[in-house]
């Protein structure tokens, strides 16, 4: 089963949208966390190893709301919405998403 059939995509367009959409939510979430680290006052030389993780952790929530905004600017936001969810209930982190009944 490819991508495409596992996703519940409709078409090769469909699909290179949502790894350009990946392509770009990676790389501006790595870019965006240096200035963020700075703004919030996180230096390399303060926590020596430690950086590398809490820039990681800075980074996810960085990606989870650019995954989301830049998905919807190109069309895709239900797809994305969707595998958000997903992937923060496979987590632990479903409860953040209350299922209505």
């Amino acid at each position: 089963m490819g991508l495409k059939q596992r996703w519940g995509l409709t078409s090769n367009w469909q699909l290179v949208i949502v790894f350009v959409v990946f392509a770009i939510t990676g790389s501006g979430s790595a870019y965006l966390s240096k200035p963020i680290c700075v703004w919030l006052g996180i230096a390399k030389d303060e926590l020596g190893h430690w950086y590398t993780p809490v820039r990681l952790l800075l980074i996810f929530p960085i990606y989870q709301i650019l995954l989301v905004t830049i998905g919807f600017l190109f069309g895709q936001f239900k797809f994305f919405w969707a595998f958000e969810k997903k992937m923060l209930k496979a987590m632990g982190l479903g409860f953040l998403f209350k299922e209505q009944k």
